[in-house]
């Protein structure tokens, strides 16, 4: 784990930003488009973050995730000749329905490039909007190349996901919500994948609240924006959850303006991120995508940083995958001791079995999970293997169960 401070070289050119002026006409002009999501203060999130912690849900807008701003104040940005000639994206998320929903609400033609890999399911919920959706690509580099050779050939508009100051521009109305719902809050941490969220947070921040902190927070595989902030090469890559901001490509505009403010990165584990998933679903009663759930676990990550102050968090995307989220719980259950894996090797005759799951229930424990191998599996054929999956309140009850079983004289491991 690590963090990049940006600085500004002197040399740098002064590039286009945005300003508190252009996120407040955006915040007026997609005003009604979008939902205007509730700040919250959970208790479940600050005890275990050790600080008080606001969440803004923006994984409560139609499309699931905040990008419906930044496309909502682009498209509305369009002048009357570019609404007739038809707009397009490239995306394999979040963007891709912002983009063909606000397209539909406007009576634009939408176009949507995905790769081939993309799932069926975010294909099928990207042309319910309305969109044409095109498959195209192995990557998303493919894809955005496409997407640019397309725009040209059809004379179509590109809608780019975060390196556009209107979309930009969109995604700053977060922090005007956020700061006029939560006064209080000290100091802000934003996800960052191209950049384009949390410069426009930044962005507004600097002129509404002076001298008031943001964190961007990156996944470890992906620190594209720690990277090109330091001046190193982006080297990225691997598997994450996060894959909504796991990029390789971030936005220049984006850069420019973390640079010129000053934002700081900071970058989170994998198994941060999980924690923090299930931190919301299980405390906060909220659902995030990894992506959505970054900031959150850069708070967890990074405890002597937020001590004492007031936190605000986006959780900017709830597209979680059913069969992820639910890895993710069960994962972080085992990890808290909540529920544990015991290994045995018990003799084998009747009544073994039943003893000890009564011993196990006698102290609290419910058995989820048997599995029982008696003929090939053991080492001798007077024993058995048995495993077992036991669901406890804490670590606590977890050892007085193995304690238990090892004072009977089973030999028990936890694995």
């Amino acid at each position: 784990m690590s963090a990049v401070t940006a600085l500004r070289p002197a040399e740098a050119p002064v590039a286009p930003s945005v300003t508190l002026a252009d996120i407040r006409a955006a915040a007026e002009r997609i005003r009604g488009a979008i939902i205007r999501t509730p700040t919250i203060e959970s208790p479940a999130v600050s005890r275990a973050a050790g600080t008080r912690v606001f969440l803004k849900l923006d994984n409560l807008q139609a499309t699931g995730a905040f990008k419906e701003r930044g496309a909502a104040n682009r498209l509305a940005l369009l002048t009357p000749r570019e609404r007739d000639a038809g707009v397009i994206a490239m995306s394999a998320g979040n963007h891709a329905q912002a983009v063909a929903r606000h397209a539909q609400r406007l009576g634009v033609a939408a176009t949507i490039v995905m790769p081939r890999f993309t799932p069926a399911t975010k294909v099928v919920r990207t042309e319910s909007w309305g969109a044409r959706v095109v498959l195209h690509g192995e990557t998303l580099a493919e894809s955005a190349a496409h997407a640019h050779d397309l725009a040209l050939r059809e004379g179509l508009v590109f809608i780019h996901p975060y390196d556009d100051l209107g979309v930009i521009a969109g995604q700053g109305t977060m922090a005007l919500e956020m700061l006029e719902d939560a006064p209080e809050i000290e100091v802000l941490v934003i996800p960052v994948g191209g950049g384009g969220l949390c410069a426009g947070i930044a962005s507004a921040v600097a002129e509404l609240r002076p001298g008031m902190t943001v964190f961007g927070v990156e996944v470890e595989g992906y620190p594209a924006m720690a990277q090109r902030l330091a001046g190193q090469p982006v080297s990225v890559g691997g598997p994450t959850i996060a894959e909504g901001i796991a990029v390789r490509d971030v936005g220049e505009a984006p850069l420019a303006a973390l640079r010129r403010l000053g934002v700081e990165v900071l970058l989170v584990p994998e198994r941060a991120v999980e924690q923090a998933v299930a931190l919301l679903a299980e405390g906060a009663k909220v659902v995030a995508e990894g992506a959505g759930a970054t900031a959150l676990a850069a708070v967890l990550t990074y405890p002597e940083r937020f001590r004492g102050r007031v936190v605000g968090t986006t959780v900017c995307g709830g597209n979680i995958d059913a069969r992820a989220l639910s890895n993710v719980l069960l994962r972080q259950l085992l990890r808290d001791g909540r529920i544990m894996r015991l290994h045995f090797d018990i003799p084998d005759r009747p009544g073994v079995l039943a003893d000890i799951a009564t011993r196990i229930s006698a102290l609290g424990g419910n058995v989820i999970e048997v599995k029982h191998q008696q003929l090939f599996g053991a080492p001798t054929v007077q024993s058995t293997e048995l495993h077992l999956m036991v669901e406890v309140r804490d670590q606590m009850q977890g050892d007085a169960i193995i304690a238990a079983m090892e004072a009977a004289d089973y030999v028990v491991r936890r694995g």
